[in-house]
């Protein structure tokens, strides 16, 4: 059970940046948890909202259902008191329904349920899926609208009446219409997070279509930089914003944009970079070459403080 009321869960990862975590990697490939422990401890010294454990940045689609559990176990022993850990859910129903039942008894206080695997599914079939996970457990669910995991306004505004804990919605995809209906239609009976990569870019935006807050990569390894920026995208901090867009943000895209599958991978270049590797990324990912990785060195360089 969570330690939080799905109103408090909310209301706490709404009004703050969410930490989404890399899972470390010996480099033979085995999850590495004590570099993983020490990271979420290193991160918990800066003030997130949340942590997503085994996330999307957390390769959570290469992870094991057993290494995913010993991730979001590790996660929920080394983060402070009051910092909420949201476990992953996903592939197909029965295996998704599963891992939130899983995550509960580690201990997680929420689910994020990614989207199904493969296979593309009709609206009621999705609902269906999430209305399976929900059932699963007590936790708070935020759905990840991505890729086949398409969500129209009608359905979410079904499922948020029909599940008392689906709490939140993480936008993947980028449609303002969609997001602009939403907000009208629910306001605030669900939290709404923004995730499409990398989600500064799109944050002051999306701040006006309700997303308070944001998945950052990037505070993996700059979290100081990812502060100050989620904060003058809450103070509507226009120059603030662009400033540090054009700084940092826009050439790390460019690098990021190298090649398919570098919005994990530069992520753990990063670390790499700040003397605080988290191994290599699991194939089907490849990680940056040298010459990519000293290029985002002297990009960090110039906002590490």
């Amino acid at each position: 059970m969570s330690r939080f009321t799905h109103g408090e869960l909310k209301s706490v990862l709404g009004a703050g940046l969410l930490s989404f975590p890399v899972t470390h990697m010996t480099p033979d490939l085995a999850f590495d948890e004590r570099a993983y422990r020490d990271h979420v401890a290193w991160l918990a010294g800066h003030p997130a909202a949340g942590l997503f454990a085994a996330g999307g940045t957390g390769e959570f689609f290469s992870l094991t259902p057993a290494e995913v559990g010993r991730v979001v176990r590790a996660a929920v022993d080394e983060a402070p008191d009051g910092m909420p850990i949201i476990a992953p859910a996903g592939y197909g129903t029965a295996l998704a329904a599963e891992l939130a039942r899983d995550a509960e008894e580690a201990g997680a206080d929420a689910v994020l349920l990614l989207p199904p695997y493969l296979t593309e599914a009709p609206q009621d079939g999705l609902a269906a899926h999430v209305r399976a996970v929900c059932a699963a457990t007590s936790l708070g669910v935020i759905v990840y609208h991505r890729a086949n995991a398409a969500f129209t306004v009608e359905t979410v505004a079904r499922l948020a009446e029909d599940c008392p804990n689906l709490i939140g919605f993480k936008d993947g995809v980028g449609d303002i219409e969609l997001m602009s209906r939403l907000y009208a239609t629910l306001g605030d009976a669900l939290l709404y997070v923004g995730g499409l990569p990398t989600a500064e870019t799109f944050a002051l935006p999306y701040l006006e279509l309700g997303v308070t807050t944001y998945s950052s990569a990037m505070f993996n390894f700059v979290p100081q930089f990812a502060l100050d920026f989620y904060d003058a995208v809450r103070a509507r901090d226009h120059a603030g914003v662009y400033g540090r867009l054009a700084e940092f943000v826009l050439p790390y895209l460019d690098i990021r944009n190298r090649s398919a599958g570098y919005a994990v991978s530069i992520v753990k270049a990063g670390l790499a970079a700040i003397g605080r590797p988290a191994g290599p990324v699991r194939p089907p990912l490849t990680d940056l070459t040298e010459a990519e990785l000293a290029d985002l060195a002297a990009l960090i360089g110039k906002v590490s403080r």
